[in-house]
């Protein structure tokens, strides 16, 4: 596990928003900031949609929106 901080993709609101199969899993990163290493997901960011990028839960950049609380 990986310690996941403010600012970064795990804690992001566009962190896997489109895989609704994960969302146990991010709720969990949500209330612990802890993610699995290999965890990889969608980024659902609108300017980078057509990107289709696929991120790490410590990745970030500088659309960062904080999720809602878990």
């Amino acid at each position: 596990m990986i310690a996941v901080h403010d600012g970064q993709c795990g804690v992001c609101t566009h962190f896997g928003e489109h895989n609704q199969a994960d969302k146990q899993v991010l709720t969990q990163i949500l209330s612990s900031k802890q993610a699995p290493e290999s965890l990889i997901e969608g980024c659902g960011l609108p300017k980078n949609a057509a990107l289709h990028l696929k991120v790490t839960a410590v990745s970030g950049c500088d659309g960062f929106q904080p999720a809602a609380a878990a």
